[in-house]
């Protein structure tokens, strides 16, 4: 047997999670742990807008509004959300998906980025059906954030966000927030 090439390229291949590059919100290259959690040939995501991994067009556009807010000075970014499968067997599902990376230009960061996604789906589950807002705002609370900040990343008043976490928790069977959040993270 050949010794294995240890390169950039095998590293970025081979990574236990999934990477991708892009530049303005399209992908310009992913590995293969990326292809098997998005159940996707190759074709289906290299030059396709990120637009194709979410559940909807305004949980993308939300998103990429969230990400230029929410920077920090070296461009770094991570937040869990639900994500959508592209094929394969599970085509259409939903599912939870930590995403981390940073745009490599802070004061233009849709340029260009390198992003990490890590699949959640063995931890959390999606058992209930939740609106796109309902997924947002579910996202922020298991990120612990009040009312107050959710209303602000979201650009909606806090009392719209009561609002929108009393529906989670009657759908999840929830009597409080940490409840709530339990049950989210918890499947």
């Amino acid at each position: 047997m050949a010794p294995i090439a240890l390169d950039y390229r095998t590293a970025f291949d081979h990574a236990p999670i999934g990477l991708v590059m892009s530049r303005q919100r399209q992908i310009v290259d992913c590995n293969q742990q990326v292809l098997a959690m998005f159940g996707a040939q190759r074709e289906q995501l290299v030059g396709q807008s990120f637009q194709v991994l979410y559940p909807t067009h305004d949980e993308f556009e939300r998103t990429g509004a969230r990400i230029i807010a929410s920077l920090d000075k070296q461009g770094w970014y991570a937040d869990d959300r639900v994500m959508k499968r592209v094929g394969g067997t599970h085509r259409g599902e939903l599912f939870w998906c930590h995403v981390s990376g940073r745009a490599l230009d802070p004061s233009e960061p849709h340029a260009a980025g390198i992003w990490s996604f890590q699949d959640l789906s063995s931890k959390r589950k999606l058992k209930v059906e939740f609106t796109a807002r309902e997924r947002e705002i579910a996202a922020l609370l298991i990120d612990g954030l009040t009312s107050k900040l959710i209303g602000k990343k979201l650009a909606i008043s806090p009392r719209t966000v009561d609002v929108y976490r009393a529906r989670l928790m009657r759908k999840v069977g929830a009597a409080t927030t940490p409840e709530l959040v339990n049950k989210l993270l918890l499947g």
